[in-house]
């Protein structure tokens, strides 16, 4: 996955669109529950055998989701100086190092 190729698409989609205004820390964070919440929903009333067994639609719209959440994760790390990919490696390692058996 091309990180700094996403992003630049990100940010022509946001600028051909004058959206630029709107994309703060705070509104990104919040559009980015809000898509959190729509991944929730296809989940909600499923027991968990059901949410491993999702059909084809469902599976689709949950990767629509999951896609939807990720960008504004980009938008929101691009808009904060944090490089994504060194969050993601150093909680990872963080991890690692506190949940070792």
């Amino acid at each position: 996955m091309n990180l700094p190729n996403l992003l630049a698409r990100l940010h022509a989609i946001r600028n051909a669109n004058q959206w630029r205004p709107f994309h703060n820390p705070k509104n990104l964070a919040m559009a980015a529950s809000v898509e959190m919440a729509e991944l929730v929903e296809i989940f909600q009333w499923l027991e968990p055998e059901q949410a491993r067994q999702l059909s084809a639609e469902q599976l689709e719209h949950a990767g629509q989701e999951v896609a939807d959440v990720l960008m504004y994760l980009m938008l929101l790390c691009s808009e904060l100086g944090i490089d994504m990919e060194q969050a993601l490696l150093a909680k990872l390692a963080d991890n690692e190092r506190r949940f070792a058996r």
